[in-house]
């Protein structure tokens, strides 16, 4: 049973070794513990501090291309070298490392393919009121989006079993958290929590460079999750609203028409019009992209296999080549 841990990274020099120190050298039930940094384009030294500490594998970007892509290489990678679990954590040691036998425990013993670490946001005192609102909020959509009861969605501390991160796949570009969490739940995979311990703040947050751009992004993230997996919900409750808002103006020149005085609102009964189309139309968009949605979930199940042939043949061949030696 091997367990890799990767992290994902850019210009962590300054706090790599520190996170890299805290990690488990060995954990029971775990035959062998590797470790992996995926570097985001970084231009100071976090790869030579990765190389001296003695990390397994280094994945290169030339150019920082964003912490989901980074995260999306790392598993990759991961399931390339043998990994039967792999743990995501951050470089600015956030977490405590030794709370990962916590979080593979579950999935050791088999009650679970994903677990995602909770951390206590209410006693983070680096975090102001509105960022633990803002991440109480968001967990709370992403359990609706997902049909789960995970209570903290933004963790970026988690571990998966070998299958569920050949089921992975991340289309948003500024974070993965949100959507793999709503992508297990809609594809059934088994998930979990667990309470984890958070160290004090190294560094500010790279995700978060101003209050204002992280409500904008996790509203549009937010609004990306709802729109790619729940397509016709997302496009049916945008599409009522502006119907209905039709249905009301148009009742509003029907009642000036019917007293006499139709003439002077012939603008209303032409915006009502106009939203009436509108929202009927975009009710429409919502079961083309349910259409699409479905087509996506095959496409899915196509992906898993192929990526179960690669992944599986290219770890077959590295025993096969170790037996023959």
């Amino acid at each position: 049973m091997k367990l890799i841990i990767q992290i994902p990274c850019y210009n962590e020099a300054k706090t790599l070794e520190i996170a890299l120190n805290a990690l488990p050298r060995q954990i029971e039930g775990i035959d062998a513990i590797e470790y992996l940094i995926i570097n985001d384009g970084s231009d100071d030294d976090t790869v030579e501090v990765a190389r001296r500490w003695g990390v397994n594998y280094v994945v290169n970007f030339r150019k920082n291309r964003g912490l989901a892509k980074g995260f999306m290489a790392g598993l990759d990678a991961c399931l390339r070298n043998g990994a039967d679990i792999i743990v995501n954590t951050d470089a600015d040691n956030q977490y405590e490392g030794a709370d990962i036998e916590k979080l593979v425990r579950p999935i050791l013993e088999k009650k679970t393919d994903i677990v995602i670490g909770e951390r206590p946001i209410d006693e983070i005192e680096d975090f102001s009121p509105l960022k633990k609102k803002l991440q109480h909020f968001g967990s709370w959509v992403v359990r609706k989006a997902s049909r789960s009861d995970i209570p903290d969605a933004p963790s970026g501390f988690r571990a998966y079993s070998r299958e569920a991160a050949m089921r992975l796949n991340v289309t948003n570009e500024y974070t993965y958290t949100l959507e793999t969490i709503v992508q297990a739940g809609r594809t059934k995979i088994a998930m979990d929590s667990v309470p984890v311990r958070t160290n004090k703040e190294t560094r500010p947050s790279k995700l978060m460079k101003s209050m204002t751009g992280y409500i904008k992004k996790s509203i549009l993230t937010i609004g990306h999750v709802f729109m790619l997996y729940k397509p016709l919900q997302f496009f049916a409750a945008i599409g009522s609203v502006i119907f209905f808002a039709g249905v009301a103006v148009g009742v509003r020149f029907l009642y000036y028409y019917f007293h006499g005085a139709g003439g002077g609102h012939i603008q209303s009964l032409i915006l009502a019009a106009i939203l009436l189309l509108l929202g009927f139309q975009t009710v429409i968009v919502g079961l083309l992209a349910d259409v699409i949605a479905s087509n996506r979930k095959i496409l899915e199940d196509v992906q898993y296999h192929v990526r179960k042939m690669d992944y599986d043949g290219v770890r077959l061949s590295e025993k096969n080549g170790e037996d023959s030696q």
